[in-house]
């Protein structure tokens, strides 16, 4: 009799262990020049040795990729094609995906949100249903090639709005919040309605007082989504104590888990060359870096610290040698690369 287990009881079972992984840490990186990288013949390295870039943050505790998705680039790799493959790799691997949509044919951030091409010529009301059934078509596509994400983030970086000057900020509120719905209510319908967590991302980790301003007027138009999503980098975001502060302000008036999805430091002087850093920029001191961001985000109050993404730690000489990468001149992974080794099994 001791060992009857009631419906009851396995239906607790089932929901605590879809809480506990509901709440496990995300540790990831941007890695969206990685298959270019390859593709084109560099080969990264670890101590020395060839490995292909996957394994090496596999390897080290990251369980997480995050990959941008351009509407029509004409210069840069990531077109659907390019990501879906990369994305269906990754997750054979075991790597869960979180698919970034730009919604522009280029970059988009904080000074610039460029309209696709294919929808310069657009009203408002075409420009939703565009975003809408671009976001649910691409979400069908992903998941026909055995790449489903497992969560989307609409915009990046939208503190300024997104799809210029449509839904430019501040004077286009209305507009915006219209194009936000319709990517999320095309997530939606385009993943069978799964569930998979909306995240909106901008870029004030240190920054309170713009955090307050966008997301109270975002969720006075009634948009639901699950993941706040921020940029850290301390040259432009704010220090340590305004980054712990902001999280702070988040989770105790927002109630939702936040990511820090994008930051970054350099191995070598590049951002504080007329000022003081608040780490060496050395190999060394990005390692300190992350343990310390990591540490905050991890102190978040309630629990809602969520993970933390490195933007771009594999261009290596793709594109030019970035200071930002975790790799040397030599193609060798650089010290940074084992902040999470103690948090993960071997």
């Amino acid at each position: 009799m001791k060992y009857l287990i009631t419906a009851t009881g396995i239906l607790f079972i089932i929901l605590l262990f879809h809480d506990l992984a509901a709440q496990s840490y995300m540790i990831g990186a941007d890695l969206s020049f990685l298959k270019d990288a390859e593709d084109k013949g560099f080969r990264f390295r670890e101590n020395g040795l060839d490995k292909p870039g996957l394994e090496i943050f596999k390897d080290h505790g990251y369980g997480w990729i995050r990959l941008r998705l351009f509407h029509s680039p004409k210069e840069l790799p990531n077109n659907f094609d390019y990501t879906a493959g990369f994305a269906r790799e990754a997750k054979e691997m075991g790597f869960k995906f979180l698919l970034d949509f730009h919604y522009s044919d280029t970059w988009a951030d904080p000074a610039k949100q460029i309209m696709p091409a294919a929808w310069n010529d657009l009203n408002h009301p075409q420009l939703v249903d565009s975003v809408y059934e671009y976001t649910r078509r691409s979400l069908i596509s992903f998941g026909n090639s055995g790449a489903m994400p497992d969560m989307v983030q609409i915009g990046n970086e939208i503190i300024n709005g997104m799809l210029w000057p449509d839904g430019q900020l501040p004077d286009n509120w209305k507009n915006f919040a219209g194009l936000v719905q319709a990517g999320i209510s095309g997530v939606k319908a385009g993943s069978g309605n799964t569930d998979i967590p909306i995240m909106i991302h901008i870029d004030q980790g240190g920054n309170r007082q713009r955090t307050k301003y966008f997301l109270d007027n975002l969720l006075s138009f009634g948009i639901e989504f699950d993941i706040i999503g921020q940029s850290y980098y301390p040259w432009w975001h704010g220090s340590l104590l305004d980054l712990r502060e902001n999280l702070r302000f988040m989770a105790e008036t927002y109630e939702k888990p936040i990511v820090l999805v994008e930051v970054a430091y350099c191995y070598a002087p590049t951002e504080y060359l007329s000022k003081s850093p608040p780490f060496p920029e050395s190999p060394e001191g990005q390692k300190q870096f992350l343990e310390e961001v990591n540490r905050i985000v991890m102190e978040t109050p309630n629990n809602l610290g969520r993970g933390i993404f490195w933007w771009e730690p594999a261009t290596a000489n793709a594109r030019g040698i970035s200071t930002r990468d975790f790799f040397d001149d030599d193609k060798n992974v650089q010290p940074v690369i084992t902040v999470f080794d103690k948090f993960t099994l071997h």
